[in-house]
This record gives structure tokens, C-alpha cells and sequence, in this order.
């Protein structure tokens, strides 16, 4: 049973994925209600209300995946996330549409005094004059940060009649070309732009991004908004531009401190705010709720997940692409480390076929995984695969070759432990279905799947049939079975596939056996 916490209000519609599975108890309470089994808890679901940090983390051994229904992550520590190997998603573009609209509808709302106007009509006064607003039409926008939302408003500002300049260093100029907008460094936008909107996450590098010096460089008469994070505009450094009549006005939807409480801006008739209403409707609440519940389910159907902070990205095409070489990347893995039951120096991975135009280092993460998942007590998976490798003192190596055995897509890999070295090469076949296609200088072809038997013996007549008598004596019924040989009379292997794993006095019988070499029971 797998126990998912929601300790945010999310509504049952967006949790709906979750609510399917039936191997899964939602538990919908706060993280600090004395009732939830904090030690059992795999998933943990929030918005912003929850902080994730390191301290609630270690409460949580048993978390291995902690799901933002936003976009932002400022709430969860991703670093320490990151090195317990636990997944941290979020939903990327579920409320993009409601946080452009919203910033654009307090753009508006800034330029033409509507709330100052509303209320002064509300109080019984009708003081046209004292409402005279300023057009968009013909006004610069700065935007820093062009992302999802930044791209939203560029394209509504578009429409309005003004013109857009863009500081984005991830902003290439063919893109700015194809979207009519101007690309400059931050000074450029600070110099020039009638209006500036903020659209980055919150870092280290963008705390207090606007801040006293960067805002002496913008134009007077600015007007300011930020609906992105609180903390990229200093707050004091804007009270004091305002209050000296630099910055005609600035809109805030977000806060450094939330709820703000006290706060030197709200004085000034020329700031208009809102309680953090960006992702505030109706669609996008639903939209990010259910987006962040298919990530955990998909996680826990064991597949990767799409939004990841602290994994590669990808899209539904590049994941469906990905997907069969990532199961067969951990089933390597696996195998590997149950074979290899020694301290291992170094694991080198080669690629080559139509697998090499994939995100390549994603699926040396997922055999790393598989190759530690059970070799160490710790949560291990794509997030911290090599940070456990380079912890071990194990050598991971990544290459690409022109080689494919053959075969349209190969993934080869080689072991060097202290006693021995290693090699096993997979491909997936389309229709099909991953194989395994050679072992030690061993050619052969099985379906890395269920409970194996990997039996290394001598080629001699009879040795097959002594194995099969013992394994039919005790109601082990072989499913399938895979030969290779290097020359008659020489070294052998054989693959089993059963029905069932043996426990260890069946594989003593069976390693007892005359011209047996030696046998690794797999269990994939």
C-alpha cells in the first residue's frame, strides 16, 4: 500500500488520478497533524502553504517523491530532496494561462487607477478627475524572465499595441525575431521600459533582482509589477522609489513575507495588491492538482515522471520515446548488480543506434539505479544515482559508438569489480519487446523479466536435463530457457526463467551438480 499525502487544500476533481489507484491510501491532513504516519508516507502533495525542508524530510524516511501543484519550489528544499534520491515535481504550465491573464488584468487595473476608482465610487464620490489613467497603447514593456508566463504576456502585449523588451539570457534571437519582441541585457529593459513585469523564479541570483541600484536605473515615472515570487523586487528599495516619486506605481500580487502583514507599501494609493491570486481560478487550480496527481501515479506505475525539477524534462513524445530503453537501462541494472556480488571500481556505459539521439544520461541514471536500488540501504533512483556512485567511489563513464552488434539500438555495459570484470549488452525490439543479447562473450537472447536463473556450466551432455529433473522434483516449472557456448565442450550458460524464485537449498542442489560452474538467481 502506498500512503500519499495531501497536505494542502486540493479539490477531489484534481486529485482524481490518485483517487483510481487501489493499491494507494490518500491521506488529505495537514503534515503536522498528530494522526499522519509521517514514517510512511512515499508522496507528499502540497501547494504553498507546506514548507519542505530538511528537518520535515528526515521525519519522512519512507518519501520518495514530494509534488508542487504550481509552478513555484521556493517552499521545498530541492537540494536536500535531492540527496535522499527524492523526486521533487511541479506543475509547470497548469496555471500559465490564469497568471498571465491576472497580470495583465492588474497591468490594466495599475495604468487606469480601477481600484482607487471603484472604491471612490463605493464611497458615495464621483471624482473623474482625480481617476485620469494612461494608455498601453504605445508603451514599452520590459519583461524579465521569458518563460511560460513572460511569453503569455509578450503575446497579449503584443496585441495591445506596444512594444516588448525582453531580458531573458536563455533567449535566443531566433525565437525573439519570430516573436516580434526586442532581446537586451537588464539595463536595456531597465532604461527603457514604460512598464516592467518580473517572470523568474525565485534564486539566490534574483532575490532583490529590482533593488535600490538596478532601480535608480529605470525611467521616471516607471510603473512596476510582480505576480511571479516575492522577493524579487526589494520592497524597502520600491517604498522608497515611490515615496520620491521615481515609480508612478507598482502592482504586487506577491509578497517577501506572505501575509505580508505590515508593510511600508501599502500606505501609497499608487500600490495595488492582491493576496497571491496568480493561479487563483477555478481552471488552473484544477489543472496543476491533477497534473502533479498523474505525476505520482506515474511514478508508482513505475514510470518516468515529466515535470521534474531535479530530473531532465522531457515531452510526452520524447517520453514514449525514452520509455522502453528506460525499463530496459534499470533491468540491466538490476541484473548487473546481482551478478556481480563484489565492491565495483567502475561502470562504463555505451550507447549506440537510434538510442543515441535520446536523453542518453537520463538512462544511464535509470541503470544506475537499478545497479544500487538494492545493493544499498538507501532511497536510490535517477535524482541520485550519481551522486551515490561518486560516493562509492565508483567510475561512471558515458560514450556514444558506430557499433550496433547488428542491431538497430544497443546499450552496452562493463563492470570493473575488484575480482572481476563484467559485460551485458540489451537492445529493445520494436513489436517485440527488450532482450538481452549477450553475457561474458556469451551470445544469447532472453527477456529480462521475473524470476531467473543464470547458470554458467560446461558443455556436456546431460547438464541441461539434471538441472530440469531437480527443478520438475520440486514443482518449479520452467517458463523459458536460453542457451549459449563459446565451443563444444567448453564454457556454457544457460537461462531460466521460472515461475517462481528458489530459496537457497534448491540452489545449493542445483550448484552441487556435477560440471555446474556457478548460478545467480535474478529476480527482476
Amino acid at each position: 500500500m502506498h500512503y500519499i499525502l495531501v497536505s494542502d487544500a486540493i479539490s477531489e476533481e484534481g486529485l482524481a488520478p490518485l483517487l483510481e489507484m487501489e493499491d494507494a491510501e490518500i491521506i488529505q491532513k495537514r503534515v503536522d497533524d498528530p494522526e499522519v504516519p509521517l514514517d510512511k508516507i512515499e508522496a507528499l502533495l502540497v501547494r504553498s502553504a507546506t514548507k519542505v525542508d530538511e528537518e520535515l524530510m528526515e521525519k519522512m524516511p519512507s518519501l520518495k517523491i514530494i509534488a508542487r501543484a504550481g509552478v513555484g519550489v521556493d517552499n521545498i528544499d530541492v537540494q536536500a530532496a535531492t540527496k535522499r534520491g527524492i523526486i521533487v515535481v511541479n506543475a509547470p504550465d497548469g496555471n500559465t494561462i490564469s497568471a498571465a491573464e491576472h497580470t495583465f488584468a492588474m497591468m490594466a487595473s495599475l495604468m487606469r487607477n480601477i481600484p482607487q476608482a471603484h472604491q471612490s465610487v463605493k464611497n458615495l464620490e464621483w471624482k473623474r478627475n482625480a481617476f485620469v489613467g494612461t494608455e498601453l497603447y504605445g508603451k514599452t514593456l520590459g519583461i524579465i524572465g521569458l518563460g511560460r508566463i513572460g511569453s503569455e504576456i509578450a503575446k497579449r502585449a503584443k496585441a495591445f499595441g506596444m512594444s516588448v523588451h525582453v531580458f531573458d539570457p536563455f533567449l535566443t534571437k531566433e525565437r525573439a525575431q519570430q516573436m516580434g519582441i526586442i532581446s537586451g541585457s537588464l539595463d536595456d529593459v531597465l532604461m527603457n521600459a514604460d512598464i516592467i513585469t518580473v517572470h523568474t523564479p525565485l534564486t539566490p541570483k534574483t532575490k532583490g533582482l529590482l533593488n535600490e541600484q538596478t532601480l535608480s536605473k529605470t525611467k521616471k515615472g516607471v510603473f512596476l509589477l510582480n505576480c511571479a515570487r516575492g522577493g524579487i523586487i526589494d520592497e524597502k528599495a520600491l517604498a522608497k522609489f515611490i515615496a520620491n516619486g521615481h515609480v508612478a506605481g507598482a502592482a504586487l500580487d506577491v509578497f517577501e513575507t506572505e501575509p505580508p502583514g505590515e508593510n511600508p507599501l501599502f500606505k501609497f494609493d499608487n500600490v495595488i495588491v492582491t493576496p497571491h491570486l496568480g493561479a487563483s481560478t477555478k481552471e488552473a487550480q484544477l489543472n496543476v492538482a491533477t497534473q502533479v496527481a498523474k505525476e505520482v501515479k506515474m511514478y508508482f506505475e513505475d514510470k518516468p515522471v515529466l515535470n521534474s525539477i531535479n530530473l531532465p524534462a522531457m515531452s510526452k513524445d520524447i517520453y514514449e520515446k525514452i520509455r522502453p530503453f528506460h525499463h530496459l537501462a534499470k533491468q540491466i541494472g538490476s541484473m548487473l548488480s546481482q551478478c556481480v556480488k563484489e565492491g565495483v571500481n567502475e561502470i562504463s556505459v555505451t550507447y549506440s543506434g537510434s538510442v543515441v539521439d535520446l536523453e542518453t544520461t537520463y538512462l544511464t541514471k535509470a541503470l544506475l539505479s537499478g545497479f544500487f536500488k538494492n545493493r544499498i540501504d538507501a532511497n536510490v533512483n535517477e535524482v541520485n544515482a550519481m551522486l551515490t556512485a561518486k560516493e562509492r567511489g565508483v567510475t561512471v563513464g558515458e560514450k556514444i559508438s558506430s557499433n550496433t552488434f547488428g542491431y538497430s539500438n544497443c546499450i552496452s555495459v562493463m563492470i570493473k569489480g575488484d575480482i572481476r570484470n563484467y559485460s551485458i549488452r540489451g537492445t529493445f525490439i520494436e513489436n517485440y519487446g527488450p532482450r538481452i543479447v549477450y553475457i561474458n562473450d556469451f551470445n544469447i537472447d532472453f527477456f529480462p523479466d521475473g524470476n531467473l536463473l543464470y547458470i554458467q556450466h560446461i558443455d556436456r551432455p546431460g547438464v541441461i536435463g539434471r538441472v530440469g529433473k531437480i527443478l520438475g522434483d520440486h514443482h518449479i516449472n520452467i517458463a523459458t530457457m536460453q542457451v549459449g557456448r563459446k565451443e563444444v565442450g567448453g564454457e556454457a550458460i544457460m537461462i531460466l526463467s521460472c515461475d517462481k524464485p528458489l530459496d537457497d537449498e534448491k540452489v545449493k542442489l542445483l550448484q552441487e551438480l556435477d560440471d555446474i560452474v556457478s548460478i545467480n538467481q535474478i529476480i527482476l
